[in-house]
C-alpha cells in the first residue's frame, strides 16, 4: 500500500469527500453533489497548492481527527474551529505542515456547520461519473468516512501559499436568500406570497446535504391536489404539504412533485452551508436577470 495516504482516526458527525461536483447528469437522476460551501473548498485548495478539481474532505459541525502516513501540507477552512497537531495548537485558514504519523485534530465548530480540510496532492478516491464527490441521496462516490479508513492522496502538483492566514466570510448570524419567484408561485395565494418574502423563518436542525430545512409561517395553497413529478435545479425552494420552505442543496433530488416557490441565486447557497440550526432565514425577491 502506498505511504501517499491518511489514516481516518476520529471520521466526526459527518465527514465526506467532495470535489467540484457532478454536473450535466440530472438527465439521468443523478444530483450534481459537490462542496455545499465552494469557496472554502476552492480556498483551502489554494493555500496547499492543488488545482482547483482536487477532492477535499467537508466535515459537519464537530470535526475529524487524520494521521498522514507521509509528510503533508493541510489547510482547514470553512466553519472557524480550533486545530492541533499532536496536541500543540496550529493555524486555521492558512497552510500547515504536518509530519508524517502525527495526528491532526480539527474541532468542532466555533460558529457555522461544515469545515473544509485540504491536503496537499488531494484526496485520491475512484472517481465516479468524473467526481470524486460523496453523494447522500444516491449514494455514488465514496461512503461517509468512518474511523479506521483510509484514504488514498495524490501527487503534490505545486507549492502551498505563503500567507499567514486567508480570509473569509463569517458564517452567518442572518441568512439573506435571494430568490427569483416561481415557477410555481400561483399554487400559492396572495397572503402565502407575501409571508414567504417578508416573514423571518429560521434554519431547522433537520437540514442537511439534500436540503436547507426552515421553520416558520406556513405557506398556504392556492388549490389542493399534486403536480406531477418535475425537473429540479439547485437552489429550487420546494414546499411540501406542512408549508415550510425547503431549499435544495448540493445532493438534492434531480425531479419533485411539490411546487416551487422560487429558486434562490446559487451566489446565496455557499452561506447557506454555513447557517446553522436556528439562523434567521430571509427570502429576499429579486427580478429575473
Amino acid at each position: 500500500m502506498t505511504d501517499r495516504a491518511l489514516a481516518v482516526v476520529r471520521a466526526g458527525a459527518l465527514t465526506t469527500v467532495q470535489d467540484l461536483g457532478r454536473p450535466g447528469y440530472a438527465h439521468l437522476g443523478v444530483p450534481r453533489s459537490g462542496a455545499l460551501d465552494a469557496p472554502a473548498a476552492a480556498l483551502v485548495n489554494r493555500l496547499v497548492g492543488n488545482p482547483p478539481e482536487a477532492a477535499v474532505l467537508e466535515t459537519t459541525l464537530n470535526g475529524c481527527a487524520l494521521r498522514p502516513r507521509c509528510p503533508v501540507t493541510v489547510a482547514v477552512g470553512g466553519a472557524p474551529c480550533p486545530v492541533t497537531v499532536d496536541g500543540r495548537p496550529v493555524a486555521w485558514g492558512a497552510p500547515v505542515r504536518v509530519p508524517a504519523g502525527a495526528l491532526l485534530d480539527i474541532g468542532t465548530a466555533l460558529s457555522g456547520v461544515r469545515g473544509y480540510v485540504a491536503v496537499s496532492g488531494g484526496v485520491a478516491v475512484e472517481p465516479v461519473l468524473g467526481s470524486r464527490s460523496t453523494d447522500l441521496l444516491s449514494g455514488l462516490g465514496p461512503p461517509p468516512l468512518t474511523d479506521g479508513a483510509v484514504l488514498p492522496l495524490g501527487h503534490v502538483l505545486g507549492a502551498h501559499a505563503r500567507v499567514d492566514v486567508a480570509p473569509q466570510p463569517a458564517p452567518p448570524a442572518e441568512l439573506v436568500l435571494r430568490v427569483t419567484v416561481g415557477p410555481r408561485d400561483d399554487w400559492f395565494t396572495p397572503t402565502a406570497l407575501r409571508t414567504f418574502t417578508t416573514s423571518t423563518y429560521r434554519v431547522s436542525s433537520a437540514s442537511n446535504r439534500i436540503g436547507l430545512r426552515t421553520e416558520g409561517p406556513s405557506l398556504e395553497r392556492a388549490f389542493s391536489g399534486e403536480l406531477p413529478s418535475e425537473g429540479m435545479v439547485l437552489g429550487a425552494v420546494q414546499v411540501p404539504p406542512d408549508g415550510s420552505p425547503v431549499v435544495f442543496l448540493a445532493d438534492h433530488p434531480t425531479t419533485g412533485g411539490y411546487p416551487v416557490i422560487a429558486v434562490v441565486r446559487t451566489t446565496d447557497l455557499p452561506a447557506a452551508a454555513q447557517a446553522a440550526p436556528g439562523t434567521p432565514v430571509r427570502f429576499v425577491p429579486v427580478r429575473r436577470r
